[in-house]
């Protein structure tokens, strides 16, 4: 996908998300859209923080890990570290967590809400090196539009 294609989907996410309020809800069907326009995936998906764990939300692909302590795995260092991960080859990577033996590449990007890392975008494929710069770029411009929505959502209430 080009950055047009990720400004089109962030438009279709704000459209989806702005009328409801409801944060599982609301990820539930980001990680379906991702999934509908993405391809050469085989997991996408939200986890959510929980003390000092991130633990597993809505999801596209097979069934997955549950509990992910900060600081381990790519997640983990994602949401410890509040930096996006963008890793070639996740057999390359220290401490990568398998949830999936099939998947190769990974990225991860972090989100807030009132200031906290809340959780964490995962999305895994099974090619190598799959998540270019222009992925990185476009998928954090879908989270910032999902970080602001749910921020303004969690403020209202």
């Amino acid at each position: 996908m080009n950055l047009s294609d990720y400004q089109r989907v962030t438009l279709q996410v704000e459209a989806m998300l702005s009328g409801e309020s409801n944060m599982i809800a609301n990820l539930s069907n980001v990680s379906a859209i991702l999934n509908m326009e993405l391809g050469d995936i085989n997991w996408v998906g939200f986890y959510l923080t929980e003390g000092d764990q991130l633990v597993l939300g809505p999801f596209q692909g097979k069934p997955a890990c549950v509990r992910i302590n900060w600081g381990k795995g790519v997640c983990g260092t994602a949401a410890a570290t509040n930096t996006v991960q963008r890793i070639k080859d996740v057999h390359q990577f220290e401490g990568h967590i398998a949830c999936d033996a099939a998947s190769n590449s990974e990225i991860v990007i972090p989100f807030s809400i009132d200031g906290k890392v809340a959780g964490v975008l995962d999305i895994d494929s099974p090619n190598f090196d799959r998540f270019s710069e222009t992925d990185q770029e476009g998928l954090v411009l879908v989270m910032k539009k999902v970080e602001e929505l749910l921020n303004t959502q969690a403020n209202s209430k």
